[in-house]
């Protein structure tokens, strides 16, 4: 509800405020430092499901092949593999590029002295590596595959399939299971440090009311009406709020200055941007969720304490 006389309701708030300081600032500090947790916890959550992604972008299927394999047999079934639902896109992977890929891959294990003791020889099988729409959908992709007929009679191991068939199935599963609890539990937390904001600026309204309940009384015998009586109350509460919020954003966004920089220069194998679009609407809902906790945490504490 908008105050009747906005004028009257800021004066009686900043009134407020000098004569109660202690109480204010301790209202306006908590609500900083909850919005201020709140913000990291988004952001993280940000940085962290983009990591994620990054990883479950990798997630795909690989299909060894026979070295006798058809041809035409194997583009045959890459082509019907890329009709499949949830399948994005199948690409042939050589002989030579599957050695190539090993040899980046182990580096830094001896991978030249493995490759030379082969004596010119490449046992590393072809394959189809399969990208699948959507990563939670491997399982699905991968036990269809091994079922295939067609594939059955390319695969490297044509008696048993399954095992020509590679997506790393317990690293996903425990991928996926991560991804999860992190996206609850940030949800939760989030609810909860909201939750703790909106009950202390009710609180502290409640503590204004009561010491000016002889004013409001007196107020209330002359005739004011319930919006001019509540007007200040909301006030004081929005104000806290707004003022706890943009200290908030203001702490947040000096501090991702400070760390990012370091974060990235300490593990430049991994992107922590945060996108111009993602922070601006981070720090919009901070100061949103800040006025609106303001708001109603005001309007609960009157309607159980006014009773006007």
């Amino acid at each position: 509800m908008v105050p009747s006389n906005i004028g009257y309701s800021l004066h009686e708030a900043f009134r407020h405020f000098r004569r109660n300081w202690s109480t204010v600032l301790g209202a306006i500090v908590t609500i900083f430092l909850s919005l201020f947790v709140i913000g990291m916890f988004v952001l993280g959550s940000v940085l962290v499901g983009n990591l994620v992604g990054n990883v479950e972008d990798r997630v795909t299927i690989q299909a060894f092949l026979s070295d006798n394999a058809d041809k035409t047999a194997v583009e045959a079934l890459q082509k019907k593999v890329d009709g499949w639902k949830y399948v994005e896109s199948v690409s042939y992977k050589s002989k030579e590029e599957a050695l190539k890929q090993y040899k980046e891959t182990m580096s830094n294990r001896n991978a030249a002295d493995a490759v030379a003791a082969l004596d010119g020889e490449n046992p590393v099988p072809a394959s189809l590596v399969i990208k699948l729409s959507d990563p939670q959908d491997v399982e699905k992709v991968a036990n269809k595959l091994i079922k295939d007929a067609d594939f059955a009679k390319v695969a490297d191991n044509g008696s048993n399939p399954s095992d020509s068939v590679q997506y790393g199935r317990e690293t996903v599963e425990r991928l996926f299971s991560v991804t999860y609890y992190l996206r609850i539990g940030a949800i939760v937390l989030v609810a909860l440090l909201a939750f703790i904001a909106f009950v202390f600026i009710n609180n502290t309204i409640r503590l204004a009311i009561s010491a000016r309940r002889r004013e409001i009384a007196i107020m209330r015998l002359v005739g004011a009406s319930n919006g001019f009586i509540r007007g200040p109350f909301m006030m004081e509460g929005l104000l806290e709020a707004l003022f706890g919020s943009v200290l908030a954003v203001v702490a947040l966004n000096g501090g991702l200055a400070v760390v990012m920089p370091r974060l990235q220069n300490s593990l430049k194998f991994l992107s922590f941007d945060l996108p111009a679009h993602v922070l601006a609407g981070t720090y919009a809902g901070l100061i949103v969720i800040g006025m609106l906790l303001g708001m109603f945490g005001s309007m609960i504490a009157m309607r159980r304490y006014l009773k006007v």
